[in-house]
């Protein structure tokens, strides 16, 4: 926690993490424009941040792309902020939000990917069985989420209340136990117009008894989705690592998919 303190101290990577919260996935290269900065020292910052967990590197062939990581700063909030004034900040957060809506319109062009790392001090293979099998992902996801995790398969979330109902369903793009798997992701009552469905990579990258877990969101269709999905992961990551960390997940509700793909 320390190096995130270190790293937020710094006005000019307070800015760089505002640019990147406006904007997420960015080049180098589009960051030095937008805040006429020079490469060498965006890199040395950005440096900073990414050491600090704060900013998540993905590599898209020569490009490196640049993501906000906001579970650091979750923590800090965990640590800090007690069940009892996390409502009244939240009432204050959406007064300011609706204020800021009307002083200005911000035109989106394209709906960011979604990026989410955390850090779980587990096996690589803990992880991928957390991942793929049935019966812990009822335990922290609050869905089962069942297939032969082949390429090809097809993979469902189904609701563990007794009723067999499936509220996600999808495709198994890529399998590479224990360190990689891409899902699509969509709406098990299908949309319309039809549309690509949203695509989710897991990367688990083991390192000792860490293991550093990378969940991508792409091809996300609306802001609607990605507002969802921004609550929805950090909340089933945090189960998850906690499950696998302590034996028992976290006392909260279980994030519900449904819904969230609109």
């Amino acid at each position: 926690m320390d190096s995130v303190f270190r790293a937020l101290a710094d006005p000019t990577r307070r800015l760089l993490l505002d640019r990147l919260r406006e904007r997420n996935g960015q080049t180098l290269r589009e960051l030095c424009e937008r805040l006429d900065m020079a490469r060498q020292s965006a890199t040395q910052h950005l440096d900073v941040l990414v050491g600090a967990g704060l900013v998540t590197v993905v590599r898209r062939g020569r490009e490196r792309l640049h993501y906000l990581n906001p579970a650091p700063i979750h923590e800090i909030e965990e640590r800090w902020i007690s069940e009892f004034d996390r409502p009244r900040l939240r009432a204050l957060s959406a007064i300011r939000d609706r204020a800021e809506e009307y002083a200005m319109t911000v035109e989106t062009t394209a709906v960011p990917t979604y990026v989410y790392v955390t850090y779980i001090r587990a096996g690589a293979e803990q992880v991928w069985r957390a991942l793929t099998d049935a019966d812990l992902t009822a335990r922290y996801w609050g869905h089962a989420n069942v297939s032969d995790w082949q390429p090809g398969s097809d993979w469902e979330h189904r609701r563990t209340d007794g009723s067999g109902a499936v509220d996600v369903v999808g495709r198994v793009l890529e399998a590479e136990p224990p360190t990689r798997l891409v899902i699509t992701f969509e709406d098990s009552a299908g949309v319309e117009p039809p549309r690509d469905p949203s695509v989710v990579t897991f990367l688990v990258e083991p390192h000792h008894d860490i293991v550093r877990l990378t969940v991508t969101h792409e091809n996300l269709p609306n802001t609607e989705m990605l507002k969802g999905i921004s609550e929805g992961w950090p909340a089933v990551l945090a189960n998850l690592k906690s499950l696998l960390e302590t034996g028992d997940v976290l006392p909260q509700a279980p994030w519900e998919m449904s819904g969230t793909h609109a």
